[in-house]
């Protein structure tokens, strides 16, 4: 089976559009990567309906993996390196016969190291086809984080010391050796990405070393280490995004990428001092997890189609508000997402680039040296856009030549921080930009929160009774009534 005849198959079956599957194998031709693995990343398809199709082709049945009732000594049969590195995990064992999960089934150099595990283990094999997913959920079990962490710690051989203990002035500091602080911070980056946390926090606290993750917009603590770590891991971050490791007074930021789990990962760090050392936060920056369809954002029916109509109306503004964190840039790179073709020229002002999308034209602002959202949409409207993006605005200048560039023949999207959706008149006006402008320049406002949604595999219903059931009555009369 060649990646073309997946790929056609895949159209046929509507699972992705032609001109999609067009433009991840051309990419792929050219990069040399594989065309399906740039599908998984680039789009947001799905997987089960990308198996199923690739079952029917290649003749490997697919099968839906319970990471749960994988034991702990399976795991072992397949060292997770060799795991991640041919994309296959041990699913079970009996009769003789070890059965495993692949991802490319047709991989010859999966196949022959398969092969060498089953002469070592003296069993046969059985192959399921698995989907990206279901690898993720098993790699998971491997080792846990929280052992990882310790077995670094204890490596170190560092005294355990009481809480209160005052530091004399003429000790010296211990310098530790750099393996250990080396799988600590790769250990808490890898544990991130698999825990799909959006940020990282390490902060040191008086007596000891916090780490905590944003797991669904909220910060649970994973794993505490002795003060003396603070500086060492602190340091092995900033190494990692060449930052000056001599200062220490004043905030720095900066950014990385690195491959974990088969996938690039981007990471943008920010310090900020503190009296016990310099804080680290650290956003996680998943494209397989951040750039989203336009229909998987929690989107009502209605909203989706206002949205749909503004994005192929020949110009006008579509703007986002709402508080730090609320999602706000993850709607516009899937607005991005829909309308980027090859077609569409797409040009973006951002601060930072958070996700890379191919096709699109993006570009940082650097107000240091003069490149601010103003001065940047000044050479944007000189590059022939369709679209154009500006990630926040911020001033009257940059109001101005927005409204001004919605009003030219160009779909602008963008981010203003208000209350709510009515909001972005008065502060437009605020800005400084004529009211009589603003009805014909902007096309949608939306006001965005982040909301928490039941787990789709242990959710339950249950049947409401008393006030509950009348409030639920309440307020879904209401909601008909505002869509009338």
């Amino acid at each position: 089976m060649t990646q073309k005849q997946l790929f056609d198959e895949l159209v046929k079956k509507e699972v992705v559009d032609g001109a999609t599957a067009e433009k991840i194998l051309r990419e792929a031709d050219l990069s040399g990567m594989r065309a399906e693995e740039l599908l998984y990343t680039r789009t947001n398809a799905d997987q089960v309906a990308v198996a199923k199709v690739k079952s029917a082709l290649i003749g490997a049945p697919y099968k839906k993996i319970d990471a749960a009732s994988i034991p702990e000594d399976l795991l072992k049969l397949i060292p997770k390196d060799t795991s991640q590195n041919y994309r296959v995990v041990p699913v079970e064992r009996k009769d003789g016969m070890l059965i495993v999960g692949m991802l490319y089934p047709d991989d010859m150099r999966a196949q022959e190291a398969l092969r060498f595990i089953a002469k070592r283990e003296h069993v046969s094999l059985g192959v399921y086809l698995i989907t990206p997913a279901d690898l993720t959920e098993v790699w998971r079990k491997y080792l846990p984080y929280k052992d990882e962490i310790e077995s670094a710690v204890r490596e170190m051989n560092l005294k355990q010391e009481e809480d209160d203990r005052l530091t004399g002035l003429e000790e010296g500091a211990r310098t530790p050796d750099d393996a250990p602080i080396i799988k600590i911070v790769a250990s808490t980056l890898r544990h991130a990405v698999e825990s799909n946390a959006s940020d990282i926090h390490i902060e040191p606290q008086r007596n000891y070393l916090r780490i905590r993750f944003r797991v669904d917009g909220e910060l649970r603590e994973v794993s505490s280490l002795p003060a003396v770590l603070s500086q060492p891991v602190i340091s092995r971050v900033k190494v990692l995004a060449k930052m000056r490791l001599d200062e220490t007074r004043v905030p720095q930021d900066s950014r990385f990428r690195t491959l974990i789990s088969g996938r690039e990962i981007d990471f943008r760090i920010a310090t900020f001092p503190t009296p016990s050392g310099e804080k680290v936060a650290i956003r996680v920056l998943d494209a397989a997890q951040g750039l989203k369809d336009l229909k998987d954002i929690g989107l009502t029916e209605r909203n989706y189609r206002i949205i749909d109509e503004a994005l192929h109306a020949p110009f006008g503004m579509i703007l986002i508000s709402g508080p730090t964190g609320s999602g706000k840039s993850t709607t516009l790179y899937a607005m991005m997402q829909k309308l980027n073709s090859d077609s569409i020229n797409v040009v973006t002002l951002e601060d930072p680039v958070e996700y890379f999308m191919a096709g699109v034209n993006q570009s940082q602002v650097k107000p240091e040296i003069g490149y601010s959202f103003a001065s940047g949409l000044r050479q944007i409207l000189r590059q022939d856009p369709d679209v154009i993006m500006v990630g926040e605005i911020r001033d009257s200048e940059t109001a101005s030549l927005a409204v001004n560039a919605a009003l030219t023949g160009h779909v602008m999207l963008s981010t203003i921080h208000t209350n709510n959706s009515v909001g972005v008149i008065p502060r437009f006006i605020d800005l400084g930009v004529p009211s009589f402008l603003l009805s014909s320049a902007v096309n949608v406002m939306i006001a965005q929160r982040l909301v928490g949604r039941l787990c789709q595999k242990c959710k339950v219903g249950e049947t409401s009774e008393g006030e509950v059931k009348e409030a639920i009555v309440k307020a879904i009369r209401g909601d008909e009534k505002t869509r009338r």
